[in-house]
């Protein structure tokens, strides 16, 4: 057994899953080169996985026909890492919370850096970007909750966050009928001060997007909330940007919401 491999055995007995390169060279005097060989050849006996470059999963044999341990278990060591602070949000988050209707197939993580999307054993992350200003804000303590596993807490957005995050980045939670999902499953949950106090840090067309949703859904405290978002709004939007028009005219042709300032583009079918 080489001296990775029982370094490996110690890590896990401590119940550490992962490791950084730096703290594997520490630990084991090894020169870079003979590193890298050791990690390369453990990788392809599926005892190691690399998320990102110099950070290092640890698989179990229960580990290993997935390919790599569930995320909830290492991001939260992985955006330390990276430098970066993090909140897993959208169908992940919803699911966590309740809604039922989501499954995630994809672990979706709000972050204020650009970061490109990686798949690892049968997992997929994908990092959605914030503005770091509104991440920052945002991203309030009293607003996150902690995703618990074997391994420790991760940080997860809270009801109030799955629901603005899903309307903002509807193209990813399923697009609007799944986000009215969300908002039909999650609503009731959501704190009315809270919400409006984090919509603050949203698209005004975005907070009016969850606004008509949780309305249509009956949650009234909720949307009652985000009304003073939309008496502030100038202009009509669309329900879903996503649907454009072929001519511009046509609408005109499309139901107005009065109340929520929007053009009603696409027919919201959930489990009303």
């Amino acid at each position: 057994m080489g001296a990775l491999d029982r370094y490996l055995d110690e890590q896990l007995s401590r119940g550490r899953a992962y490791f950084t390169r730096e703290e594997g060279l520490d630990a084991l005097g090894l020169s870079q080169g003979a590193f890298s060989a050791a990690a390369t050849r453990l990788t392809r006996k599926r005892r190691l996985a690399s998320p990102r470059r110099g950070f290092f999963l640890i698989l179990r044999p229960e580990d290993q026909i997935a390919g790599a341990p569930d995320p909830v278990r290492w991001i939260d060591p992985l955006m330390k890492y990276l430098g970066l602070d993090y909140r897993i949000s959208l169908l992940r988050a919803a699911a966590f919370h309740g809604s039922s209707h989501q499954a995630a197939m994809v672990f979706q993580v709000v972050v204020p850096r650009q970061l490109r999307a990686f798949d690892i054993g049968r997992h997929r992350l994908q990092f959605v970007y914030q503005a770091p200003a509104a991440f920052a804000k945002a991203n309030h303590p009293d607003w996150l909750a902690q995703m618990k596993s074997e391994a420790g807490f991760a940080k997860v957005a809270g009801v109030e966050l799955v629901l603005l995050d899903s309307a903002r980045y509807f193209h990813k939670a399923a697009g609007i009928n799944g986000v009215a999902q969300i908002a039909k499953d999650l609503g009731a949950h959501a704190d009315p001060r809270k919400l409006a106090k984090a919509a603050a840090y949203y698209e005004n067309a975005s907070v009016r997007r969850l606004g008509y949703l949780l309305d249509r859904a009956g949650h009234v405290r909720q949307a009652g909330a985000l009304e003073p978002f939309a008496r502030k709004a100038k202009s009509m939007k669309l329900l879903d940007p996503s649907v454009k028009p072929l001519i511009e005219s046509f609408a005109a042709l499309h139901e107005k919401d009065s109340k929520w300032k929007l053009i009603i583009n696409e027919p919201v079918e959930a489990d009303f």
